[in-house]
Order: C-alpha cells, then structure tokens, then sequence
C-alpha cells in the first residue's frame, strides 16, 4: 500500500500591525473577490516539556478558525515545504499614519 502525503503550505502575511508565518495543509483563491482562503491551519508537534508562548497564542487565534481568508495584498508569500514547523507572529513597528490607511479597490467605480 502507498501512502499520500498531504501538502503542507507556510504562509506568511500582515494583520492589523503583526506579521504572521503559519502551515496549513489547504491555501487557494477564494471566491470572494480579492482574497485568498486558508484551511486547516496546522501546528508542529507539542512537546510536554517545552511549550512556546507564541505558538500558543497562535493556536488560540486560531483554533476556532474553519477558513481563514486573507487579503491577497497582505500575503508576502506562500512556500509549499515538507513538514509543518513553528508557527510564529511578529510586532511589526507601523507608523500611526500606515495603521489608519485602508485599502482602496482596485479599479476606480466607472472604469
């Protein structure tokens, strides 16, 4: 019998002044126009002994999180890779000026 190995994607992407690096095992286009859709978020394997804030954190955000979907313009990259590994979240140092500006469209209405 030949076993499936099943993807395993690292993403990382911007949210509200942080960057974040995570694994899941499904990234695609979302039918929501603009975005992009992560499903089953993965964490590397709990040791008893060592536990890591960070990830903890993390797998709070996100435990409830069926799909994840994610402005295309917040993601800086998407790597497929062997195995899952430390999911992270950095403070990113943002101006107040960055924080108040929203995305505009792509296209101007009437175009």
């Amino acid at each position: 019998m030949m076993s499936t190995k099943k993807s395993v994607f690292r993403v990382f992407f911007t949210s509200q002044g942080k960057g974040y690096e995570i694994y899941a095992r499904k990234v695609n286009q979302s039918d929501i126009y603009g975005f992009v859709e992560i499903e089953e978020i993965v964490f590397g394997e709990k040791s008893a002994i060592v536990v890591d804030p960070n990830e903890d954190a993390l797998k709070n955000e996100f435990s409830t999180v069926k799909r994840l979907m994610v402005p295309y313009h917040s993601i800086s990259r998407i790597d497929e890779v062997e195995k899952e590994g430390q999911a992270k979240v950095i403070a990113l140092a943002v101006s107040n000026a960055e924080q108040k500006i929203l995305p505009g469209p792509p296209f101007k209405p009437g175009d």
